[in-house]
């Protein structure tokens, strides 16, 4: 029987990143080996593909809205003139409520844009520590009570462009580590659980981040 230490995989919290830590570009990612007879095998996640319900909309033609209060994000295409819902995804923003103050734990709300996409390529429910492939799995604790505020399979880090609102000194979104992101706590989507982020279903943040681009902007509303 394998035994996964919890205690050591409960601390990617979006709000308690070390203010120090250096942004780190998605390419330099490393998806570390996961050791054998310590971690289950994990199946390699392709990013090169776009589900064709995407088209004919390109990435630069795409936007989000996070709706707070519907607990829902949706994807949407300006196409020839005219913006159209491409798809819903359930979400959870934070517990806490809706706020920009830094230490808050709160979800701020404004336009954003991704300003950094993290994790290409790493397995479904790999976790994320301080942005790093950390080569564990959430999978074998997933929804589990002692699971706690993890970092998963992929990270969206979004940028405020809202001065005094979302952007700048003691309320900036980029500096309070404000992601779109996968979840070891699926159970609670669709309510407010989080830390100040966004979260999503493992599987929807693959789909998303696969949709986007760094640059995409994202209104989050009441």
């Amino acid at each position: 029987m394998l035994v996964i230490p919890v205690i050591f995989l409960s601390l990617a919290n979006c709000n308690t990143e070390t203010p120090s830590t250096l942004p780190v570009d998605s390419a330099s990612i490393p998806n570390t080996p996961v050791q054998a007879k310590s971690q289950p095998k994990l199946q390699k996640v392709s990013d090169n593909h776009v589900s064709k319900h995407a088209k004919p909309c390109e990435k630069k033609s795409l936007s989000i809205v996070v709706n707070i209060s519907k607990q829902e994000l949706y994807l949407y295409c300006n196409y020839q003139g005219k913006k159209k819902k491409v798809k819903i995804y359930p979400v959870s923003t934070s517990k806490y409520g809706i706020g920009s103050e830094a230490g808050s734990n709160k979800t701020p709300l404004g336009l954003h844009r991704i300003e950094k996409k993290i994790g290409n390529g790493a397995p479904i429910y790999t976790i994320f520590k301080a942005r790093r492939n950390t080569g564990r799995s959430a999978k074998a604790i997933l929804n589990d009570p002692g699971a706690g505020d993890l970092v998963t399979t992929r990270i969206m880090w979004l940028k405020g462009l809202e001065p005094g609102k979302n952007s700048g000194r003691g309320v900036d979104s980029f500096r309070r580590y404000i992601y779109i992101h996968g979840t070891g706590e699926e159970n609670k989507i669709g309510k407010r659980a989080s830390h100040g982020c966004i979260r999503m279903y493992n599987k929807d943040v693959i789909d998303l981040y696969n949709r986007v681009s760094e640059g995409t902007k994202v209104l989050i509303i009441k």
